[in-house]
């Protein structure tokens, strides 16, 4: 359901280095030094830290390759002393910094590094840099003071409670096997029933619940019936209605072969369904080439593609379906993407290539405005003249909407169907040195029309028959039979 980007902690996000301030309350002077030290915590290696005191003593940093800093003189003090004790056994290291009567001592254990890299993954990457309102190094002070982090249990523990203070539903923490398997999610295998889920998001939808976004063509739940938009009441007897969205993710995932009993809640009826779980194989695209009646050997010809996610295989599947079709002499094209709740973001930026011969895709904002513009000079493209029509619906969100708006809005294709689910944000993913994992809103994106879709979504130019099929063989006979009452003209579907 979400926008997500690979990446790695020092990616391009800038690094915020405070250099602490000076209180007026405790005036000082001090000699600002940078002590690198490396130590052995276990028997497992700890990478260098480099430590920096700055004027203001509550605002010790621990971070990585710190140059010296100017030495500041605010006014004088007649006592400040640094003490570094170092225990032989190379158990902890204890810095102990004393000013007056005032005594702080911080003990840096492997638990209490797990927890800073997690921290300064989230100062360097998260969307809001004012951290939901709050000292974001103030609450890394607290928490090293005062949150118990004596085994990783605790540690995760501590990263949660840190996490939820952002009060951001898609920033999330990952335990290693979570981890492994949102990686394995994008590159295309999952264990579960097969369905997206997100949070309401329009106005009228009844409060309660998780709203079903798509389900996986042939997974389990689609086999039982659920539909985009029905609601999840509740997940093994255990209701929704409070009930986080990656909670309810983890509750949906588990063994092969395993069951899951579902309270569904679709239009009026209320369904109890038992699915029993499966590796899910997502094969990203499907395609069908359409011949249309017509009098004479040169009877047009439609490509049809339905792109059902954004995993690591998208882009290289829709590229060979493009060529294909090229081979086949197409005259036109159709890109579904109903019901596809999204996926890796560069997939959907590569897909947007294809098609268009230049133009911008996405802005790139953050709290400040738009951070970066990503366009195509058309050296990727395969499909730059043919008509195109693209159908969305409320299923079709994340990646797929940034993907339906930059066609839309370069007025490269014709957006079919109904308003798309609306989630304007993007996650990023970064892996822990314990093999455990971050999933960080980084920033939000306007189309290129510099329309802000969150919570509003992707706005198409005509409606779709509500008979309109899902599948491929019957898209076809839809065009094919004009008596068929999803049937849409070849002219209507490619007209503006």
């Amino acid at each position: 359901m979400e926008v997500v980007t690979s990446c790695v902690i020092n990616s391009s996000f800038p690094h915020r280095h405070p250099i602490g301030t000076v209180s007026n309350g405790n005036c000082f002077s001090l000699s600002e030094f940078k002590f690198s030290f490396s130590f052995s915590l276990k028997r497992k290696k700890v990478n260098e830290f480099s430590l920096r005191v700055v004027p203001r003593i509550s605002n010790i940093s621990f971070l990585q390759s710190c140059g010296f800093l100017r030495k500041r003189r605010k006014c004088s003090v007649k006592h400040a002393s640094l003490l570094f004790v170092r225990f032989v056994a190379g158990v902890m290291l204890v810095v102990s910094v004393s000013l007056s009567s005032n005594n702080t001592s911080w003990a840096l254990t492997e638990e209490n590094l797990l927890f800073l890299e997690a921290w300064r993954t989230i100062d360097r990457a998260y969307i809001d840099k004012s951290f939901n309102g709050q000292s974001w190094f103030r609450y890394r002070e607290n928490a090293l003071g005062n949150e118990p982090m004596n085994n990783r249990e605790e540690t995760y523990t501590a990263i949660r409670k840190m996490l939820a203070t952002l009060d951001d539903p898609f920033t999330r923490f990952l335990e290693p096997e979570k981890f492994r398997s949102l990686r394995s999610g994008t590159q295309g295998a999952l264990t579960g029933v097969g369905i997206s889920i997100g949070y309401p998001t329009k106005a009228d939808t009844p409060p309660g619940g998780l709203v079903v976004i798509s389900a996986s063509p042939g997974g389990p739940a689609y086999r039982a019936g659920v539909l985009s938009g029905d609601v999840i009441l509740a997940i093994d007897d255990m209701s929704t209605e409070n009930m986080g969205l990656y909670d309810a993710a983890e509750r949906l995932q588990g063994p092969d072969g395993s069951s899951v009993a579902l309270t569904i809640r679709s239009g009026l009826d209320t369904k109890h369904l038992a699915l029993k779980r499966e590796k899910v194989t997502v094969n990203p695209v499907k395609s069908r080439l359409c011949k249309l009646p017509a009098s004479g050997d040169n009877s047009p010809t439609i490509g049809y593609i339905k792109l059902t996610s954004f995993n690591q295989n998208a882009s290289r599947a829709i590229k060979e379906a493009i060529k294909t079709f090229r081979s086949d002499n197409v005259n036109a094209f159709v890109l579904d993407l109903r019901d596809n709740s999204g996926g890796l973001f560069p997939e959907g930026i590569e897909i947007a290539k294809l098609w268009l011969d230049k133009g911008v895709i996405v802005y790139i904002c953050d709290s400040r405005g738009v951070r970066d513009i990503l366009d195509t000079d058309g050296s990727s493209a395969l499909a730059t003249s043919e008509p195109l029509a693209v159908l969305v619906n409320k299923g079709t969100a994340s990646a797929s909407e940034i993907l339906a708006g930059a066609l839309k809005d370069n007025k490269r294709a014709i957006l079919y169907g109904e308003p798309t689910y609306g989630k304007g944000k993007i996650q990023s993913v970064f892996e822990l040195s314990d093999g455990s994992g971050l999933v960080v809103t980084v920033a939000r994106y306007e189309t290129p029309a510099h329309t802000d879709i969150d919570k509003v979504g992707v706005i198409p130019d005509h409606p779709l028959p509500t008979s309109f099929p899902k599948d491929e063989d019957a898209f076809c006979n839809c065009l094919q039979d004009p008596a068929s009452t999803c049937h849409v003209n070849r002219v209507q579907l490619f007209s503006k």
